[in-house]
């Protein structure tokens, strides 16, 4: 499996860093964006991260599991995969790691904002549609290159909502690497190695995205 991974993790390695560059440029010419205007933005991205992240996630599985008839699908274990690979690894890449980078660059309104604590019902919600859409029409393509860059935008409004009126070139620069390190690892973790550990050994290429 170490192979395939790797092989995932360098092919999305530069659209990460363009994401994060991009990102970077926007928070540059934005940077005075309000606390409730960043606020609204991280809660559009960041469910859109979950349902594009279950979307995958639960595709994945399906897609070895269940190949082309869904009756043959463990409900109970394709809502499980899909419900923790995306709404875990979600949060981990939009508020803990950001979060965990505003405390260290000492930001002055760093905050969790855990979605699934703060908006229960609609990252539930969105997790939940994702997964009923792999259900009835698996996908792994489209959705897993809008995860990513949905991902960056999402964990940069994070950011933002904690900067205030801090702009130095230090902390932009480290602002740059936490949003790759977030974005990078998560998302491949989220699509690819977790739905994998549900796959039989020998039988994952059968699993692997399609570029």
């Amino acid at each position: 499996m170490k192979s395939p991974i790797i092989h995932e993790l360098k092919h999305h390695a530069p659209f990460t860093l363009l994401g994060a560059f991009l990102g970077i440029v926007f928070l540059i010419i934005a940077h005075n964006m309000p606390y409730k205007a960043a606020h609204t933005a991280f809660y559009v991205f960041h469910p859109l991260h979950v349902v594009l992240s279950a979307l995958v996630t639960s595709s994945m599985y399906r897609n070895y599991k269940c190949k082309a008839d869904r009756k043959e699908c463990n409900l109970f274990a394709l809502l499980a995969v899909g419900f923790v690979g995306s709404i875990g690894i979600a949060t981990l890449s939009d508020s803990v790691m950001p979060y965990l980078g505003e405390i260290i660059l000492g930001l002055p309104h760093a905050e969790a904002h855990i979605g699934f604590i703060e908006k229960p019902y609609l990252i539930l919600s969105l997790a939940a549609l994702g997964i009923a859409i792999a259900y009835y029409k698996p996908q792994t393509h489209f959705p897993h290159a809008g995860h990513v860059l949905i991902s960056t935008w999402a964990s940069l409004f994070h950011v933002m909502m904690a900067m205030g009126k801090v702009t130095s070139a230090a902390v932009y620069a480290g602002i740059f690497i936490f949003l790759f390190v977030a974005v990078w690892i998560p998302c491949c973790v989220s699509d690819i190695v977790f739905p994998l550990l549900f796959v039989g050994k020998g039988e994952e290429k059968t699993c692997f995205l399609k570029h």
